[in-house]
């Protein structure tokens, strides 16, 4: 008898703890996503829809994707368009979709020793850098954004990389910690705007340069191919892809804002912007 209520208190506590089991997916996406707030903010909105809770692995574009390819995330939220191309031709992922964009922006010493800001292109910017020698931080980590300055680079017939150690400068970190680099160095760098406003160590930085199109700065959500990776929550993953793209996760989205300012502008297509949940 004792042998037979031990063993349904052994069944009843192994019931009660699946009953607790958290139901989440993994995403990995950019840290400009998570520094800015965004995804703090919209994780919690989705849970409240669906049940699913989402975890976030920030790390830079290339990294993201990577994680997606070994199967280490059940879909990813990056921003660098020919990467994620590339990743759904190579059969990692699938479904990509736009779901947002907000942009780019150079920042640098208050002074502005390479007087940026009468230019009128990001290229030029660049090419004005480099002919004065000031110090430029790169993110150096194959992220989004380093890919970003890299085209940039390329825009301005600049080989950036040959004065790597001197005025040039790669940091391979983050954003925040690329920003307080450049901070504490008198440095340029670019920067994505929301990364930007959620800044807070910026006594010897100033926003010098916006609003060209070749800054333009698209995010899509990509689900992690399940042929390829077994264990992948495809599920889950797509019931988390609609909602951002649906009415209203694309209203929450547009709600994002930080010292009065919407970091983030959704753009998904309107076509398919209807969430159910099973």
């Amino acid at each position: 008898m004792r042998r037979i209520y031990i063993t349904l208190l052994f069944l009843i506590s192994i019931g009660a703890a699946n009953a607790n089991e958290e139901t989440f997916i993994t995403l990995s996406s950019t840290t400009s996503t998570d520094n800015s707030g965004l995804l703090e903010y919209l994780i919690p909105k989705f849970k409240n829809k669906t049940g699913i809770n989402v975890r976030v692995i920030a790390v830079g574009t290339g990294r993201a994707l990577q994680l997606g390819e070994r199967g280490d995330a059940d879909a990813v939220l990056v921003h660098h368009k020919t990467s994620e191309e590339r990743f759904v031709e190579n059969g990692f992922g699938i479904e990509r979709r736009d779901v947002m964009y907000n942009d780019y922006v150079i920042v640098g010493p208050r002074k502005d020793p390479a007087n940026i800001q009468d230019t009128r292109h990001a290229a030029q910017a660049f090419k004005l850098i480099s002919k004065n020698r000031v110090p430029f931080i790169s993110r150096g980590d194959d992220s989004g954004t380093h890919k970003k300055e890299l085209e940039l680079w390329s825009l301005a017939s600049v080989d950036a990389q040959q004065y790597s150690g001197e005025w040039y400068r790669e940091a391979g970190a983050g954003m925040g910690a690329t920003l307080n680099i450049a901070n504490g160095m008198d440095a340029y760098a670019l920067t994505d705007r929301g990364t930007w406003l959620s800044f807070k160590n910026r006594d010897e930085l100033a926003l010098l340069f916006e609003n060209d199109p070749p800054l333009f700065n698209q995010y899509g959500i990509i689900l992690v191919n399940p042929e390829r990776h077994e264990h992948i929550k495809y599920t889950e993953a797509k019931q988390f892809s609609d909602w951002l793209i649906s009415n209203e996760g694309q209203q929450a989205i547009a709600e994002f804002t930080l010292k009065g300012q919407q970091l983030f502008f959704p753009n998904a297509q309107r076509e398919i912007a209807t969430f159910e949940t099973e």
